[in-house]
C-alpha cells in the first residue's frame, strides 16, 4: 500500500505565500537546496488541485530547463478539478474529475508508489479529515508574515494530534519538521 504525505513550507504563523516577498521568502540556503535535489522521496507521485497546476505548469513552461522545474514535470501527477479540460499541457499530468478522497483511498489501495502533495490546501484539508494522510511534513522558514501573509495553511483543519518522527535544521535556521497525524474524532 501506498503511503500519502502532505507537505508544506511555512512561515512561522502559518502562511503559504506573502506578497512582495520571494519564493522561500528569500531564505532557501544551499543545504536545504541540495536537500531539495536529493530527496529520497523523489519516486513519488504529485498530486494537487487546478489552482496548484495552474501555477506549476506555468512556471514549468516558463523554465523547462531549470532543474526542479523539469523533475516536476517527468514525476507521475495527478490534478483533481472539475474546470480543467485535457488534454492538459503538463507532460505527466492525469486529470481527475470525480471525488478526490476516493481516487486518493484507491490510488493508496492498490499504488506501490508514494504520494505527494503539492500545495493545494483545500485538497490536502479534505485527505487529512478523511483520514488518508500517513505523514505531514512542514518546513517552517523563520519569518512572521502577518502584515502581507495569504494562505493560512491551517485555517479550516480538524482538530489533530501530531507525533513526531523527524526533525532537522537546514542551514542553521530552517525548521524541517515531520510528524505521524491523528484526526480527532467528533471535532470539525
Amino acid at each position: 500500500m501506498a503511503g500519502l504525505m502532505v507537505d508544506f513550507i511555512i512561515s512561522l504563523d502559518g502562511y503559504a505565500a506573502a506578497d512582495g516577498w520571494p519564493g522561500f521568502w528569500g531564505m532557501e540556503g544551499p543545504e536545504y537546496l541540495a536537500w531539495l535535489d536529493g530527496d529520497a522521496e523523489k519516486r513519488h507521485a504529485g498530486l494537487m488541485g487546478a489552482t496548484t497546476y495552474r501555477l506549476m505548469s506555468g512556471f514549468a513552461a516558463e523554465m523547462p530547463g531549470e532543474p526542479g522545474f523539469a523533475e516536476l514535470t517527468a514525476m507521475p501527477k495527478v490534478v483533481f478539478s472539475s474546470t480543467l479540460q485535457t488534454p492538459l499541457t503538463w507532460d505527466n499530468t492525469e486529470l481527475v474529475r470525480g471525488d478526490p478522497v476516493s481516487a486518493v483511498r484507491d490510488m493508496k489501495h492498490r499504488g506501490t508508489r508514494s504520494l505527494r502533495t503539492l500545495g493545494s490546501l483545500t485538497l490536502c484539508r479534505s485527505l487529512l479529515r478523511a483520514g488518508l494522510v500517513d505523514r505531514f511534513r512542514v518546513v517552517v522558514f523563520p519569518v512572521i508574515t502577518g502584515a502581507t501573509g495569504r494562505e493560512r495553511i491551517f485555517d479550516e483543519y480538524p482538530d489533530v494530534t501530531l507525533d513526531l518522527v523527524e526533525s532537522r535544521t537546514f542551514d542553521g535556521r530552517l525548521q524541517l519538521l515531520e510528524y505521524v497525524p491523528t484526526v480527532l474524532e467528533g471535532r470539525p
